[in-house]
């Protein structure tokens, strides 16, 4: 009857070890799943952009997308153009072609009588880089008219010329004088008449800037 009683006894003691073992095993493994679960999606998890800086000097080439002229812009008028070349930092495209810059016209002098050069200035101030607009500070631009002092000079000659020929035909060598003098006053009222070259710049004008202070952008990190 002993020997019975003792087998039922370790049988039943050895069956609820088992039993322990395998429940502790099964809690372990989902505690150890759920840990591991908990901490996938913080490991996966990275910012979708980041901010790049982009330092002062840096030069952007741009070609127009808007009209500029000296006889007929004003002081803050709108000026728009396009990067022609992308922008890299630290082996990064930071500024894609295409990107678009807005600006103002800060000067215009149009062209005057005998002295005086067309010119026109205009700075950009903003960049759109994404959805996001950047306050920017870049070189201020400008362009100036041609000089036609060559061209005043073969007027006024011409109107001399022509005044000497016609005075020495009407009166000898006195009537020459004469139509020198009224010819070469002929030649200058010309040119006191005649209003320089303008500067006009349409869209696709080729314009190079650079930024005077560094502007930080977000990038994707893609």
């Amino acid at each position: 009857m002993k020997p019975l009683l003792i087998l039922t006894l370790g049988t039943a003691l050895a069956a609820g070890a088992c039993t322990t073992t395998a429940s502790d095993s099964a809690t372990t493994s989902l505690g150890s799943a759920n840990g591991a679960a908990a901490r996938t999606p913080a490991a996966a998890v990275r910012p979708a952009s980041r901010d790049v800086t982009i330092p002062a000097g840096t030069t952007l080439p741009l070609a127009l997308t808007s009209s500029v002229a000296s006889d007929s812009s004003a002081v803050e008028d709108a000026v728009t153009a396009e990067l022609t070349r992308t922008i890299r930092i630290d082996d990064r495209d930071v500024l894609p072609v295409g990107t678009v810059l807005s600006g103002i016209v800060t000067e215009v002098d149009g062209s005057g009588r005998v002295k005086g050069r067309a010119m026109i200035a205009f700075r950009f101030t903003s960049l759109r880089a994404g959805n996001t607009k950047y306050d920017i500070e870049a070189a201020s631009l400008s362009r100036l008219a041609p000089a036609t002092k060559g061209e005043d000079a073969t007027k006024i000659g011409i109107g001399a010329g022509a005044g000497a020929a016609i005075g020495g035909i009407l009166g000898g060598k006195d009537g020459a004088a004469k139509g020198a003098a009224i010819g070469g006053g002929a030649g200058t009222g010309v040119v006191l008449a005649t209003k320089g070259q303008e500067v006009r710049l349409g869209p696709g004008t080729d314009v190079t800037t650079r930024l005077t202070a560094p502007v930080t952008v977000r990038v994707s990190r893609n």
